[in-house]
């Protein structure tokens, strides 16, 4: 195998290609073809070293620690041995795959993985093809050169390993024994793998590589800004680009790579429960068109016209303030780990519906783009945030490890609709004086890029220490009152929270909002009196939190509420877990606890009095005329 050292070079090249360019989701389209990769591959934790890039995994196929491992899947919880679910370094993946003939005919032949936790090294039939080192993102190269005619060979290495300069950060321990370990210190379990979709895909030698939408609202008319950028071949070429409605039919035209499109009497995105007809979409379509009006590419992109402003005391869509009715979530299942799951997908985002919410933060991670996708059809304003979690012991290549998080996440959901909000980070040790400069320098990278979305981050440290609100558009605030502050007592909730608020708002001057509150809660436990870990105690912590909430919210700039967490998921072996972090109003397996039904009637409750919603009729039973 080689070594780290001379990958780095060839890591850099294909790097700098694609930090600037398109990562486009893969589309059939007239001109473009694609094949799913998706499936039974050949694993191997590659424990006795023998692995090489001419022999295949372990050495041969019949090897004993050859297994079947289902992508997209998380590894760990698949196998039923310690040794793979808590496995430290390289594993690796193999597959075979045949590509049509007519693929390699005037086409580029692309390889595109929706995520590898945490980094992959790719290799074709025995060839370095990429690498890439942080997890949750897609990344895709062209392997037209690298096929074969018959059967080609795919492996990729991935590896969770963490140090301290890596988004996230980890660290490598020892026990008394000799054995080595990840260290972390983020409450959620560190699942492995190729976690999303791998797809193989063809574009044309000249080929659309990147489309940049941006929307503005004047009145009734929704402007769309576009830019197409094109790589490939150098030839001539005309544009064709067109607006399509949610049924397709034909709204607007334009032509040249980029302009402003006008639609009168547009159908504006609005998030659930703001508007009769949330999430609505537009279709953006390009064509390439070369001499002799021959098509060259085609290539369509959904989108929605909104607006976003925000200032000292307010954020708005569309002239309408926002007030977050939502969760912190995690891509977390039963066996499957982080991997994509369509029917959980639709379970969450029905629940989503159900309890009335309108808004999650990706916690603590970009999520995958198929349920980014559910986001933008369902009215479901998203919090984006990057996988820096905990962030401390600053350092140059940690800095520009988190600026390329932020690169790869913009290009990726630049164009959603549903992203209302950057989230840089999530509990950064901001109490340090050393996170002043660097968090300059974080926001005024996300800035380059993308000035229409405000940001921020999940601030686990109070106003009175933290250096990096400064930099931040809105303040969200994380606090454990009567959980890990002042455990079990429930009377400090509500002065502790309405002062903290109005501590961050006084210093910064603006909008507020809490991004983390809950509870440890085991399904079934009831103590009466209430009684910490109990359904009851979540419930009333909870109550105590809306008393703080409504508070704030009269003073005018509290702009929303998110519980930790939407469900139950598997965190690290930990003497204050059971089984994984219990906060969620949800179990893993997506049955409501009691505080789902309390949670359902406040946020319902709130759409009704900020947005004039009907409230639904089963919220309460009948129990006397």
């Amino acid at each position: 195998m080689k070594s780290i050292v001379s990958i780095v070079p060839i890591f850099i090249l294909i790097f700098l290609s694609y930090v600037n360019g398109g990562i486009l989701y893969p589309k059939v389209s007239k001109t473009r073809e694609l094949q799913s990769l998706d499936g039974l591959w050949l694993f191997s934790l590659n424990t006795n070293g023998s692995f090489s890039e001419s022999t295949g995994l372990s050495g041969t196929k019949t090897d004993k620690d050859i297994h079947l491992m289902p992508v997209p899947a998380s590894f760990n919880d698949i196998p039923t041995t310690l040794e793979v679910r808590d496995h430290l370094g390289p594993v690796v993946y193999e597959r075979e795959f045949l590509v049509p003939a007519n693929w390699k005919e005037n086409k580029r032949v692309w390889l595109r993985f929706g995520s590898v936790c945490y980094s992959a090294q790719v290799y074709i039939n025995g060839e370095l093809v990429t690498t890439h080192s942080i997890g949750h993102l897609p990344f895709a190269i062209e392997i037209t050169s690298y096929l074969n005619d018959e059967e080609n060979v795919l492996r990729v290495i991935v590896d969770t390993t963490l140090d301290k300069s890596s988004i996230p950060q980890g660290s490598i321990s020892h026990l008394p024994n000799g054995r080595r370990y990840l260290s972390y210190t983020f409450d959620f379990f560190n699942y492995g793998g190729i976690d999303r979709p791998v797809i193989l895909y063809t574009t044309p030698l000249t080929y659309i590589d990147d489309i940049d939408i941006t929307t503005t609202v004047q009145g009734s008319t929704g402007i769309v800004s576009y830019e197409i950028k094109i790589e490939g071949d150098n030839i001539p070429v005309t544009y064709e680009v067109t607006v399509l409605d949610r049924d397709k039919k034909e709204v607007a035209k334009n032509s040249g790579s980029s302009g402003d499109i006008k639609i009168a009497n547009a159908n504006l995105w609005w998030p659930y429960l703001m508007h009769d007809d949330p999430g609505y979409l537009y279709t953006l379509k390009v064509e390439l068109i070369g001499k002799d009006n021959t098509p060259i590419d085609s290539y369509s992109e959904n989108f929605g016209i909104r607006q976003l402003a925000w200032n000292s005391n307010t954020f708005t869509i569309n002239d309408k303030p926002i007030y977050f009715r939502g969760f912190g979530r995690h891509e977390d299942s039963d066996i499957r780990g982080k991997g994509l799951d369509l029917p959980l997908v639709i379970r969450d985002h029905n629940l989503i519906r159900w309890i009335g919410a309108n808004a999650y933060r990706t916690s603590h991670y970009p999520y995958a783009e198929e349920i980014m996708d559910m986001a933008d059809r369902l009215g479901i304003m998203i919090l984006d945030e990057v996988p820096a979690v905990n962030t401390e012991n600053y350092n140059d290549e940690l800095l520009e490890n988190h600026k390329r998080s932020l690169t790869e996440l913009y290009h990726r959901d630049k164009n959603r609709p549903s992203v209302v909000v950057w989230s840089i980070a999530n509990e950064p040790r901001t109490q340090v004086t050393e996170s002043e400069d660097y968090y300059r320098h974080i926001s005024a990278h996300i800035k380059s890029f993308d000035k229409s979305r405000p940001i921020t981050i999940a601030n686990l440290y109070g106003y009175d220490v933290d250096h990096a609100g400064q930099f931040l558009d809105i303040i969200a605030v994380n606090k454990y009152a009567a959980w890990y502050e002042y455990p079990g007592q429930l009377d400090v909730i509500t002065s502790t929270v309405i002062s903290q608020l109005k501590g961050w708002h006084s210093k910064h001057n603006k909008p507020i909002f809490m991004t983390e509150y809950g509870a440890d809660t085991l399904e079934g436990y009831h103590m009466l009196p209430t009684y910490m870990w109990s359904e009851e105690f979540q419930v009333k912590l909870m109550s105590e939190y809306f008393k703080a909430f409504d508070q704030a919210r009269n003073e005018g700039w509290f702009i929303g509420e998110m519980i930790w967490n939407f469900a139950d998921f598997k965190t690290a072996n930990d003497i204050r877990r059971v089984g994984g972090n219990k906060k969620g109003i949800f179990t893993r397996q997506r049955q409501p606890k009691n505080s789902a039904h309390f949670l359902r009637k406040r946020y319902w409750s709130l759409a009704n009095k900020l947005n004039n919603v009907d409230m639904p009729t089963d919220l309460d039973e009948y129990v006397i005329e």
